[in-house]
């Protein structure tokens, strides 16, 4: 468990590729590479303790080819652990195809099942409508197709982990599937809205306020500080313009995406239809080639809707309308008097919403109900102006002098549920996307005012442009868990608890070294050393300088009746193989360091005669630098706690863990109760001492 705390946050632009973050960083980073202080786009950018994540991959509608990708040059796709996508409208899902069929990007993608069905249909409109060359398009069909297989799905509230990194989503109300993520990395959360709505219209919910507190929250801020018209007065606006303009004798062209809130327009129109007989004879027609798929959708997926949806549905089809008409294409099309017609694409950049209007909008008598947010850039956001003229797609230009009306049912949130909601959830960071800069501005300005002045729990608001990275320092205290055997015999009065640390996806554990492969994917193993060497001196000789300088040397026997073993240590075994002397052992730091003190001694055994064998220092031998040099060794090995600064004579001692090692330096030997210490002690002053005296071996 991580206790953890919030401390100073910078900013600053990012041009080249993203550093890979090492896993024990304090450093959260998030980056726009796309609709930072712009709609459209949608993607972001989250690094944290080496794990990357993408929150959503769309196209920025006003722009064509690559440049309407968010800025992935700025990124590794093959770094990238995992996608979230929030849902399936083109400027949050529809650069997806190239990513994961164009790219080297091998982690996972994740949407709801309601945004993956639609997801489908809605990007193969897109590519028939978009009036491309091919070698213009960013995908094609087969793209589409082959990225269906690299889609995964998760259910509302379903907990599933990727990595390490653990994530869940909440109905965000925007449109049928649409989810707000909740992404925890090493106890962090951060909380993703997308864009999403906290008022409930005829189908959908409204979206939920987790209870969950997040440490970051990245929020939409689309209409800024507006405040929406209330949805009675907004509809009665929408039905009683539209009967004006086909009561004059005019066609009223609605530009809607073909799925999203064209479902909630099409309720609201056949229901007043059906309450106003002098309209029958006027047709409404739906005119998208996904009309039947979008509805199948609709129908499948009810439980994601509201409850009155869900009471309906018992009864009958909400969504087999009686009055609405499916209108494929042009050719099954008679323009011969009032009509009205939902048409896509929204934005009005290409396809029959863009066919229609060139059509009509010479005649003063048609109209045009713009119904949702436009992109700067846009025909839709162009004739909201009223400009006099406007060019064709050919490049005439037409005069404008048909009606345009803006009355808005896009679903997101307008100022006061956004206030009401950062309020409810109070993170003590949030970050604002997905907003153009002015209104993105007046609306951080407008939350700074709200939580001015606060000392306890204050909130930091942040509109970070495209490619501006904010920077997060999250600090925490790092807890092991005892587990397994470890745990059930734990020492009692602070004694050192001896095991193994594993960590895995941010937590940590202390476990036996038997029990690892239960609680890991990793297994205990030993690595045996086994070094050989010429040797053809006296094997009495080496026995005696192995008892002289470690003492404690055994003699085994083995099967073979003719071979000499000797065990030094007890760890390292020296066998008699002539014309070598074999050294066996464990490997590890100690047995290592012991294995070089005995090889040391069997070099020097070969280059003796048989009769020298005690050693013995010579006359130049300084003692005194001798004391000092040990003093210093022995310090450095165990603390200078350890180790007397002074002593008398020469006997010297060190304490390890309440163990003391007594060191005779006149017969250079070490006693101790505790004999690893004893030996460790024992190699030290004998290194030392053949690294300063030069020594003569002579027989008594």
């Amino acid at each position: 468990m991580n206790k953890t705390k919030t401390s100073a946050v910078s900013t600053g632009m990012k041009s080249t590729l993203f550093s890979i973050s090492d896993e024990d960083s304090d450093e959260l980073k998030i980056t726009p590479l796309g609709s930072g202080q712009e709609v459209g786009r949608s993607c972001h950018y989250l690094e944290f303790k080496g794990k990357k994540i993408l929150l959503d991959f769309g196209i920025h509608p006003a722009l064509t080819g690559m440049s309407a990708l968010p800025f992935v040059d700025h990124i590794d796709p093959e770094q990238i652990d995992l996608v979230l996508v929030s849902h399936f409208h083109l400027d949050h899902a529809g650069g997806l195809p190239w990513f994961l069929m164009r790219t080297r990007f091998r982690g996972k993608c994740f949407m709801t099942h309601p945004t993956k069905a639609i997801y489908r249909w809605l990007l193969s409109d897109y590519i028939k409508v978009s009036n491309l060359a091919t070698e213009q398009m960013l995908y094609s069909e087969s793209d589409l197709d082959g990225s269906l297989n690299k889609i995964s799905v998760i259910n509302f509230h379903e907990e599933r982990e990727v990595n390490g990194i653990k994530f869940w989503c909440y109905h965000a109300g925007h449109v049928l599937g649409a989810a707000m993520f909740m992404i925890q990395i090493a106890g962090i959360k951060i909380l993703y809205t997308g864009d999403f709505s906290r008022q409930e219209d005829r189908h959908l919910m409204m979206a939920e306020i987790p209870h969950i507190r997040p440490d970051i929250l990245i929020i939409e801020s689309t209409y800024g500080v507006s405040v929406h018209e209330p949805r009675e007065s907004r509809e009665s606006r929408f039905t009683n313009t539209i009967q004006t303009i086909v009561t004059r004798g005019g066609r009223c062209l609605i530009p809607v995406f073909a799925l999203g809130r064209a479902q909630e327009l099409l309720l609201i129109l056949d229901e007043y239809w059906e309450q106003h007989p002098e309209l029958h004879e006027v047709p409404i027609y739906y005119a998208s080639a996904l009309a039947k798929k979008c509805m199948s959708v609709y129908q499948t997926y009810t439980n994601a809707m509201n409850e009155k949806i869900q009471r309906q549905i018992a009864i009958s089809n909400p969504f087999q309308f009686k009055h609405i008409s499916n209108l494929k294409g042009m050719d099954q099309f008679e323009d011969i008097g009032p009509c009205v017609i939902m048409a896509s694409p929204g934005m009005m950049q290409s396809g029959l919403s863009r066919e229609l209007f060139e059509m009509w909008c010479p005649d003063p008598k048609n109209g045009v109900i713009i119904a949702g947010y436009c992109v700067e850039g846009t025909l839709a956001k162009d004739i909201l102006k009223e400009p006099d003229e406007i060019q064709t797609m050919s490049g005439q230009r037409l005069p404008m002098k048909c009606s345009v009306e803006y009355i808005s049912f896009s679903a997101h949130t307008d100022f006061e549920q956004t206030s009401h909601f950062v309020r409810t959830i109070h993170p003590p960071n949030v970050v604002l996307v997905h907003g153009e800069m002015t209104e993105m501005g007046r609306l951080k300005s407008a939350l700074e005012r709200e939580y001015e002045g606060l000392t306890e729990n204050p909130v930091k608001i942040f509109n970070p442009k495209n490619l501006e990275t904010i920077t997060f320092y999250f600090r925490g205290e790092k807890m092991a868990k005892v587990t397994g055997n470890l745990a059930v015999s734990l020492p009692k009065n602070n004694d050192i608890v001896s095991g193994i640390l594993v960590k895995k996806n941010f937590n940590c554990h202390v476990i036996s070294p038997q029990e690892l492969n239960k609680y890991s994917e990793l297994a205990v193993s030993t690595l045996s050393q086994r070094l050989s060497v010429n040797y053809n001196g006296s094997w009495q000789l080496l026995h005696y300088l192995m008892n002289a300088m470690f003492g404690n040397v055994d003699i085994l026997t083995t099967e073979d009746p003719n071979q000499k073993v000797l065990r030094v240590f007890d760890s390292v075994n020296v066998v008699h193989e002539p014309p070598v002397i074999v050294l066996e052992w464990i490997a590890s730091p100690t047995t290592d360091m012991y294995a070089t003190a005995v090889m040391k001694m069997v070099l020097k055994a070969q280059d003796l005669k048989d009769d020298e064998h005690i050693i013995n220092p010579s006359e130049g031998f300084d003692k005194m630098h001798f004391k000092e040099c040990l003093i210093e060794l022995l310090q450095e090995m165990f603390g200078e706690e350890c180790v007397p600064k002074i002593f008398k004579g020469e006997k010297l001692y060190v304490v390890v863990n309440e163990q003391r090692a007594n060191i005779d330096i006149s017969k250079m030997t070490v006693s101790c109760d505790d004999e690893k210490l004893q030996r460790i002690v024992q190699v030290a002053v004998t290194k030392l001492f053949e690294s300063l005296a030069p020594v003569t071996y002579d027989m008594k």
